[in-house]
């Protein structure tokens, strides 16, 4: 199998060891893409504290990160509860992204530009290859798709939209990443990735923009229906979970 983009390492923020406070919002983010933790459930941070195995401190700050960006909600002496899927942002997120990428693949493939060949190969490396080279494993694809996308916008050459297409990336990852739950989204990411870096690599941009385009917007239609049939499943299991606690 291809080993990660290393171009990419150069274009994102380098990161420390992540404190116990950034591993504590990683864990509670991962609960809410799992679905261990469903839109409407109540906790506290004490049980949050006792789950992980941490102090209150982490996992309070934890929790501020989460309400910042639309997850959970502190609720007046009745600890936090996990809101709704704000749908209406996601799919404003997207059109941003949609810009963003769009703009990307263009500037890439201006004649007047020479695009980054390294950057460029390491991609080819891992989405040009035949289908018995492909990976299956789900969070290693996924982190390979968003890997593709960061590192086309940061090949571009913009610093500022970089930068702005970093922070959007993260504030989607937690839906987004629902996209790969499934072989045959799996197997479309990997044609659809590749008829992309094909048309960029002939500096085909008009075909590159469209296909990018119709990429993200079957995506985004994905992961929302992805999204409200795992709300209902997990929904059905905590109502029979009280059922069965009683036989």
């Amino acid at each position: 199998m291809p080993t990660p983009l290393s171009p990419l390492a150069a274009a994102a923020p380098v990161r420390g060891h992540p404190s116990r406070a950034e591993e504590v919002y990683e864990q509670l983010k991962r609960d809410v893409s799992d679905f261990k933790l469903v839109p409407g459930d109540r906790f506290t941070e004490t049980e949050i504290s006792a789950r992980l195995g941490v102090s209150r401190t982490p996992v309070r700050q934890a929790l501020f990160r989460l309400q910042q960006e639309g997850f959970v909600e502190v609720l007046f002496r009745s600890g936090w509860r996990v809101l709704p899927f704000d749908f209406d942002q996601f799919e404003a997120l997207y059109d941003l992204r949609m810009v963003l990428e769009t703009a990307a693949v263009q500037r890439l493939c201006d004649d007047t530009r020479k695009a980054d060949s390294a950057v460029l190969d390491a991609l080819a490396a891992i989405w040009l290859v035949g289908r018995e080279q492909r990976s299956s494993d789900t969070a290693q694809v996924a982190q390979w798709d968003e890997a593709f996308h960061c590192a086309l916008v940061a090949a571009a050459g913009n610093v500022a939209m970089a930068r702005v297409h970093r922070d959007l990336t993260d504030r989607i990852r937690v839906i987004r990443r629902l996209d790969f739950k499934q072989q045959a989204r799996i197997d479309a990411t990997y044609d659809e990735h590749a008829k992309i870096l094909t048309a960029i690599q002939h500096k085909r941009g008009d075909q590159a923009a469209l296909l990018l385009r119709a990429h993200i917007q079957t995506s985004q239609t994905e992961v929302r229906k992805i999204t409200l049939h795992q709300v209902h499943l997990a929904r059905q299991r905590g109502a029979a979970a009280p059922d069965q606690a009683g036989l």
